[in-house]
């Protein structure tokens, strides 16, 4: 048994903010009470959480675990070790392994990998497509009976009109929602980074925020005529989230989610270093203060990583011959307290929210700190001063703009099943 203590308990699910003693059964809550309040229980751990937050277990909607393939920059394993740093207790694993993760046979070797070796949920993404190839509609419902929890051709878009009108109207009828890498490859095709000034000045091929916005706008109304669950992933340009805006006005089943290094840096930061090249690329100046205001409003559901770990070797390079792709996990939290928390843009409780119940919605899954619920938790410190030094992580790969930067607040402990896999020094 493992009993909480003194925590300030923020969960959006139940409107709680508020003290708080947990105790944990096993891998489930068996009890939420006023502090002080808990029967003693012989021989229970004792987590003493003053001055801590304590929330329902993060999760984060779009991770990249490399796993099967790709194991020289990322394993099941050491990913999420790194997820657990960052306090999230589940992860959502992209398709874009080494072969793509299109038939149940991959799925349930993901969930073999994780259940061997793994530190944290993990929750497979299949394929929209065979091999993410754009052509035919992949073995959705073998891999949904395996486990996956959404489908996308994330890396690239469905890649035209009708597949994804095929794929939607599919997982309308199999309750899943289908997770778009929004991006017209006519337009982006040969980018580096997003359109503007900065990629003029640097000599370096630009992607205008329109190859995001148009398919966008295609995948909007394939699902107000599908009916489908659509949630955008990576969302980066203010024509985007007005689209999105659109979408929920109408009533359609339309969310979107937004990355830390997409609402806390801009192309104006880029340079020719490759630990800057992410797709979609670092937006203007007037697209990050659009996502700031859908963060603070509600039109954005969720904060995910994109958590795409590449080795040295394939980042270390030429600009433009570098991979896509940052680390994620472990300064997403510490990010979203820096630019949204300690800026007054949003409450904590709506920072929990975005990590939380609002992923949760998004798959359909409960996310409260309740009793018989799973023993789930997130415990983060509002204001501790920390330094962010890649070196320490537990990944495979470096490729970090963040290594060095200085923060307030942060994880601290990461409980999943009722066990504490991660606790801060």
């Amino acid at each position: 048994m493992l009993v909480i203590k003194n925590g300030r308990v923020i969960d959006p699910a139940t409107n709680t903010d508020a003290p708080r003693d947990i105790l944990i059964d096993g891998d489930k809550i068996a009890e939420v009470a006023q502090p002080g309040s808990l029967h003693a229980v012989p021989g229970a751990e004792v987590f003493d959480a003053a001055g801590l937050i304590v929330a329902p277990g993060f999760i984060d909607l779009h991770a990249h675990l490399r796993e099967p393939g790709q194991e020289s920059s990322e394993t099941i394993e050491t990913g999420t070790r790194a997820a657990a740093r960052g306090g999230f207790t589940a992860v959502c694993c992209m398709p874009n392994t080494r072969p793509v993760n299109d038939n149940a046979s991959v799925t349930r070797f993901i969930l073999d990998r994780a259940k061997a070796t793994g530190s944290v949920r993990v929750w497979p993404i299949g394929a929209a497509s065979v091999g993410s190839k754009g052509e035919a509609i992949s073995e959705i419902a073998g891999m949904k009976e395996a486990g996956i929890v959404a489908v996308s051709d994330d890396g690239k878009p469905i890649a035209t009109a009708k597949l994804a009108r095929q794929v939607m109207d599919y997982c309308r009828s199999l309750d899943l929602p289908v997770i778009e890498h929004a991006e017209d490859v006519s337009l982006a095709a040969g980018a580096l980074m997003r359109e503007g000034v900065t990629s003029t000045r640097l000599g370096l091929r630009g992607m205008p925020a329109a190859a995001e916005a148009v398919c966008v706008a295609r995948d909007v109304q394939l699902a107000k005529l599908t009916g489908a669950r659509l949630h955008i992933a990576h969302l980066s340009a203010k024509d985007s989230l007005e689209q999105v805006h659109w979408a929920k006005a109408l009533g359609l089943g339309v969310t979107c989610e937004v990355t830390p290094h997409h609402f806390t840096l801009m192309d104006e930061d880029v340079t020719y270093d490759s630990r800057f090249k992410m797709n979609p690329p670092l937006a203007a100046r007037e697209d990050r203060k659009a996502l700031l205001e859908g963060l603070a409003d509600g039109t954005v559901d969720a904060i995910a990583t994109d958590h795409a770990p590449h080795e040295p070797a394939l980042k270390d390079v030429e600009f433009d011959r570098a991979p896509f792709g940052i680390l994620g996990f472990e300064t997403a939290l510490a990010l979203a307290l820096e630019q949204l928390v300690h800026r007054g843009r949003v409450s904590l409780t709506r920072l929990v929210e975005l990590f939380t119940t609002g992923p949760a919605r998004v798959l359909q899954v409960a996310r409260r700190i309740w009793p018989g619920q799973p023993a789930d938790l997130t415990i983060f410190s509002f204001d501790s001063p920390w330094t962010y030094n890649v070196q320490e992580s537990p990944s495979k790969s470096r490729n970090s703009p963040f290594d060095g930067r200085k923060f307030k607040g942060g994880p601290v402990a990461t409980i999943v099943a009722g066990r504490v896999i991660y606790r801060a020094n």
